[in-house]
Parts: structure tokens; sequence; C-alpha cells
């Protein structure tokens, strides 16, 4: 099997566990006299921030109450936002959420919605994340953001709550009294490194953003889990008693749980059942049930890992070993201030916003010198101090900072990114311990303890304002856009997205303008190379377009749009050999391409090639029956060509799949009437102008129904109605004229 993170991480998993339970397996009968010193120590840290907490200690339901609701204040403002980034590929263009795919598929695909088999898979296998997901699309009737953004944001508040009994455990540790009962659950310290965990602005993105939704799920079973471990090890030690069994299955379960959310949720895998054997045969049982677990998983996805490219992650890239570490270790150290200084945030980090270092002498390893220097201050505290409470808070600190960050750490295998904010949200839970730690040694070696109150303060305050203005800006594309230009202003993906987004809204000049800086900060980004080419293709400026994407081409072989796009640029300079080749290629590259057959179709049709034509439109309609465009070519060429029976058969084939659609039922209007089919076609026009009033075409054709019919006045009625839309129409005034004479000799006749 490949080495991984998921194969290496459950062995890490473990020894962090045994140095976190072999520090306290004496701690259990606090009640005996022997252990009254370590019940002292257990309560110096409370004790220490009583100075600085001077209000009375909140009951734990208390405490969780405002812990919860000032999570929800500090991201309720993006409740109404949009689909942003990432969610229009894994919600909106995801047909796993919806009812015609079967739920048994969710188990076969990727979070994007592809098969895990699939070369262009990113093997990111989270079916109970896309589960609640759909779950959210069938109880809102649709894609409403709404139902999917409060239910993210309720789900932050309720990890914010548990925190309070996690920090709890990690704080105050697991004495107990002889008769079972927690001897030290520190509420203050347990209360403030909540309210911090809370507000942390870095965590905008998962709450924000409804893909972080996966990192949320992800989060809540990892704490439940390694909440039950730490139940079944206080069970254990009750002599006759089986009730361990049923925490450590519950443990094991959630773990797994955690891991279908998302990968990283493997970091907390403890299986096993415990039994009143020693702690190195339940940890061998961990790891062999780890391993179990991990074998299925790795059948289900395959043994390939994604394929990523150089403008993911450029530091994977390098051909030296020393500038790969360099880099890694300076991502690390960003990651770390992100935790420290929340206040830049990106929703993407990659495309040159964070320039590779390719020398020592660049002052950026300074900061990598800095990480490694408190980290190896930390954990030499953590090994080394002779206060055995420290050793136990700063090595679960460290331990739930560093271990659920591993998979985002390209130590195991390359990420495609090069920072993410979404992946802080379990290790912020470790900072969050060394942050109170570091505030109660604070307390008890200075008599300033109003500035550190103060300071406390200050940082929770400062967090919620920064939490209120970061999920404003992910409340729509363009703010969230435009939000990163002064974070990362070389990223060419930034400049990218804004032009994308004004191209949506038909600003295309601007949109130009970003998408040519997108190009100059990357010479080798094609999908702004393509989109660029086809603004400059609707503006009839073909020569650069063509120019634009051959590049793209020739940087992409494979890419499968811009040869369409080529081939649509080459067909409108008349160069037909060179543009159906390109089609071809994209064909190949794309073997379910329906807009690429539809626009080799028109290419025939344009080469009087008609079978053919033909053809490619139907092979358009067999990869998408609701292909509209194809479809209606379909019957006007067949319309045009005099196949009337055949053009009649398509269009009532069309509008069996695609029964509202006006265009189709005015294109078969037009072959029924040539059919003398008066009345059917009468009723298709009709509707077509009930569900488009304003067309005037449909008046016009309909007028000249009523004109072969004999129904003049209404002829006469629906020609006036489409020269008042569209007073250019030649052929509809010419038909007019001739009305209006029939009508006048008529007159003459009668008189």
């Amino acid at each position: 099997m490949v080495l991984t993170a998921e194969t290496v991480l459950p062995m890490l998993m473990n020894i962090y566990m045994m140095l976190f339970f072999l520090q306290i397996p004496n701690q259990h009968n606090a009640g005996a006299g022997g252990h009254q010193p370590a019940v002292f120590r257990m309560a110096e840290l409370d004790a220490d921030l009583d100075h600085i907490l001077p209000s009375p200690v909140l009951p734990p339901s208390w405490a969780k109450l405002v812990v919860g609701l000032v999570a929800i204040v500090c991201f309720a403002r993006s409740y109404d936002g949009d689909f942003v980034f990432d969610d229009s590929e894994a919600i909106v263009n995801n047909k796993d959420l919806q009812a015609e795919t079967p739920l048994g598929d969710l188990w076969h695909h990727d979070f994007w919605g592809s098969r895990l088999s699939s070369n262009t898979s990113h093997k990111s296998y989270r079916p109970l994340t896309v589960l609640t997901f759909r779950i959210n699309y069938y109880l809102s009737g649709g894609f409403y953001p709404v139902g999917f953004h409060v239910v993210n944001i309720l789900l932050h508040s309720g990890i914010s709550v548990l925190m309070v009994d996690v920090f709890s455990v990690l704080l105050g540790g697991l004495q107990y009294t002889s008769k079972g009962r927690r001897l030290h659950l520190a509420p203050r310290a347990s209360l403030l490194a909540a309210l911090l965990f809370a507000v942390h602005p870095v965590h905008t993105e998962c709450v924000a953003g409804v893909v972080g939704r996966a990192d949320l799920l992800c989060a809540l079973f990892f704490l439940l889990s390694f909440l039950g471990y730490c139940k079944a090890f206080r069970e254990s030690t009750k002599e006759g008693t089986h009730s361990s069994t049923f925490w450590v299955l519950l443990s094991i379960f959630l773990g797994a749980v955690a891991m279908l959310c998302k990968e990283q949720g493997i970091t907390v895998l403890n299986l096993g059942m415990l039994r009143n054997g020693g702690l190195l045969f339940r940890m061998t049982l961990l790891t062999s049930g780890g391993a179990g677990m991990l074998y299925v998983r790795w059948r289900i996805m395959g043994t390939g890992p994604p394929t990523f490219t150089e403008v993911d992650n450029p530091a994977s890239f390098a051909d030296s070993v020393l500038v790969r570490a360099i880099n890694y270790n300076y991502y690390y150290s960003l990651n770390a201030w992100l935790l420290l200084c929340p206040w830049w945030l990106c929703f993407d980090w990659s495309m040159g916003c964070i320039p590779l270092i390719k020398s020592v002498r660049d002052w950026r390893v300074i900061a990598v010198a800095a990480l490694w220097f408190c980290l190896i201050g930390l954990i030499f505290q953590a090994l080394c101090s002779g206060d055995g409470h420290k050793r136990r808070i700063l090595t679960l600190g460290l331990g739930f900072l560093v271990i659920p960050f591993l998979p985002a750490s390209n130590l195991f295998f390359r990420v495609g990114f090069v920072v993410a904010e979404r992946v802080l949200y379990l290790p912020s839970v470790g900072y969050c311990v060394l942050l109170t730690f570091g505030f109660g040694a604070l307390s008890k070696h200075t008599r300033k303890k109003k500035f550190i109150a103060a300071v406390m303060l200050g940082i929770v305050l400062i967090n919620m304002l920064r939490c209120v203005v970061r999920s404003g800006q992910w409340r729509s594309e363009e703010q969230l856009f435009r939000s990163a230009l002064s974070v990362c202003p070389l990223n060419a993906k930034v400049h990218y997205n804004i032009g994308k987004n004004l191209a949506d809204k038909g600003n295309q000049t601007a949109a130009i303008r970003y998408y040519r800086e997108a190009v100059r900060l990357n010479p080798k980004y094609v999908h702004a190379m393509n989109n660029l080419g086809n603004i400059l293709k609707e503006r009839n400026e073909l020569q650069e377009a063509e120019e634009l994407l051959s590049l793209a081409v020739q940087i992409q072989p494979d890419f499968a749009a811009a040869w369409m796009n080529l081939g649509i640029v080459q067909n409108s300079l008349k160069r037909f050999e060179a543009a159906e080749q390109s089609y071809r290629t994209a064909i190949k590259h794309r073997r379910k391409y329906p807009d690429c057959y539809y626009n080799l179709g028109r290419l025939y049709a344009d080469l009087n090639r008609h079978v053919d034509a033909l053809n490619a439109w139907r092979n358009a309609t067999v990869l998408k029956p609701e292909h509209s465009l194809a479809w209606n070519n379909m019957i006007i060429l067949l319309d045009n060509t005099g196949n009337l029976a055949q053009a009649e058969a398509v269009g009532r084939e069309a509008l069996g799949l695609i029964p509202n659609d006006h265009s189709l039922m005015f294109s078969l209007a037009n072959v029924l009437g040539k059919s003398q089919k008066y009345k059917e076609s009468e009723a298709l026009f009709l509707k077509a102008i009930k569900a488009n009033p304003n067309t005037a075409s449909y008046h016009g054709n309909l007028a000249v129904l009523y004109h072969r019919w004999g129904h003049l006045d209404l002829a006469k009625k629906h020609y006036e109605i489409s020269l008042q839309l569209d007073p250019t129409a030649p052929g509809t005034k010419e038909n007019y004229g001739l009305l209006r004479r029939k009508l006048e000799q008529m007159q003459k006749k009668d008189v």
C-alpha cells in the first residue's frame, strides 16, 4: 500500500494517546491521601486564572449557553449569503445532491460528485458530508443557500459548546474520587479556552463557506470520539465492569464517522476492545483495528493518489529537497501566524500568493527559525518539566495542534493547496489550550493582573469583530474575491475569480483587465487564457482569441474546453478543417462532451454536410437529453431540407423530454403549420407566446399561420404585435403589407 498520512497517522495518534494516558494512570483514586499534592497542582491553573477572571464561576450549563451564543453572534452575518467559491462545484453542480442520483452512489463518488475511480478525482472521500448536503437540498426544496448556512452556524455553535467539556478534560485532567466523581473541572480555564475557540476568525471559511461543513462535521465526531475514549479509560479502572467496552466501541464508531466526513478525522482513530489487560495490549488492538478500517477505505478509494498541478502547490514540485523542506516549514509558520494573528485571511493562497523561497538568504527563513525555536521550547517543557501537570497540558496542547494538521503538511503526500484556513479548525483546539495555559502562567508570575485581563478580553472582542467583518465578506463572491486583493495581490487566481465574477455580470471590459492581469502573473494559467479568449471571441477580436486559445492547448494538451473554444474561433475565421480537428481533439480528451458535439454539428451544417450535422446533434442529445439547442437545430435543418415528417418526429421527441421549452414549441409549430396541421400548430404557438410573450418572431410566425389558414383578422393582430416588438423585421413587414392589400381588395369587392 502507498505510504500516506492515512497509514502513518493512526500510529502517531496511538503514540500521542499513550503519552497522554501514561501521565495520568494513577490519578483515578485521588481520594487517597498519597495523591493530594497532584490534586493541588491540577487546581493551580484555574486558581491562577481566578486573579484575572474574578467573576463567580458559571454553572456548566450557563457557561455552555454563553459560548454557544457568542459563536452564533460571530458568524450570524453569513446566514443569508450566497453559494460562493467551491460551493458551486461541491453543491450547485454536484448531482449527488439530487433525488435522481441513487443514495448508493454517494459511497462510490468523491466530495465533488466524480467517481473515485476517475483519473480526475481528488480522492476526497466524504460521503456523510455529502449526505447532509442532500438532506439540506431536500428540505430546502432546491439550492437555497440560507438553510445550508444556518446548519453550518449551528454546527459551529454546537462544537463550541462541546469544547467546554473537551477543554475541561484537557486542562483539568481525569482525576476522580474513590466514588468516581471528577475532582477538577477547570471551569474558568475551560470557559476561556472555549470562548477563544468560538471567536477565532480563522474558522470563518469553515462556517461561512458551505463546503466547510466537512471540517465542522469531522471536528464534531472527532471530539465526541475523544471524549468517548476518555470515558472508556475511566471505566476501565473499575473492577468487574464491562461498560468500558461499550465506550471503546462507541469511540471507534465515532472516529470512523469523523473519517467519513473528512479524511482528517482519521487522526483520532482508536479501535479495539478495552479489557482488563495492560495499556500496551490496548494500544496493539487499536493499531491493528485501525489498519483494518484503513484497508476497507483503501479498497473503496483505490490506491492511486490524486493529481495536482504545480500552480496548486509549487513547493511540492521543486527539484531541490532543501527548497521543498524550507518552503514546507515556511508554510507551517504561516499557519501558526494565522492562529496567532488571524487578520490577513484569504480564500485562496495559491498561484504566486506565497513566492517560493529559493535560498537560505531569503529573509523569510527567520519565520521558520522562530517557529522551530518556539516548538522546540514547548516540546522541551512538555518532556522535561518537573511539573507533571504542566507536562500533561503541553503534551495535549501540542498533540491537538500538530496531529490533526499532519494530513495537510505535505509530509506523506502532496496536497492541493499551499495554505488553507479550513484545515486549522481542529488544530486551533491545541492553540487555545496553549494560549489559556500561557495566560495562567503569566498571571502567576506577574503583578499586572488587570493588564493581562485586558489583553485577554481584547483578544476575544477583537476576534469577535474580525469574525463579523470576515463573515460579511463571505456573503458574496464579489466581496470575497475583492477582499483577497489586499492580502494576496500576486495571486493570479484572485484576479481570475474577480474577472469571472465581472464577466458573469456582463461587465466584459473590466473582466478583460483582470483576466489579462491573471495571465501576466501566471503565464501558464490556461483557465484564464480560455476565459479571456471566449470574451475576445464574443467581441469579434478573433485573431487574439485564437492566439490565446492555441497557447492554452499547447501548455495543457488535454484541456478539452480550450480545444472546443479554439474550434469555435477557427470556424468563425472560416478555417473549417482546423476547426473540425480542434473539435475532434476536444472530444478525444472528453468523450462525453455534448456542447462540443453541438458545435461540431454547426460546423457541418455550415459546410452543408447535413447527415454529419444531424449525427453530431443526435450525439449531443444522447449525452445530454435536455440540450435544447441541439434539438432545435435538428428540427430546423430537417424543416429547411423538406423532411417535414422527420422534423415533426424529432420535435415531438424533444418536447417529450423538455415539455416546457418554448423554443422547441415554436420550432415544432412551424413544422406543423407547413404540414397544414393548423389547429395543433396554433396551440403550440400560443403556448410559446404565453411562456415568452415579447418575442417578435413568435407573433410573426403565428400571424403567417393565420394568414395561410384564412383567419385574416387574427393574422393582422399578430403581425401588428410583432412589428411593435421589432419594427425592422423585413419578412414580417412584407407579409403584413400583403395582408393589408388583400384586406383592401376584399373590402372593395364587398362594396
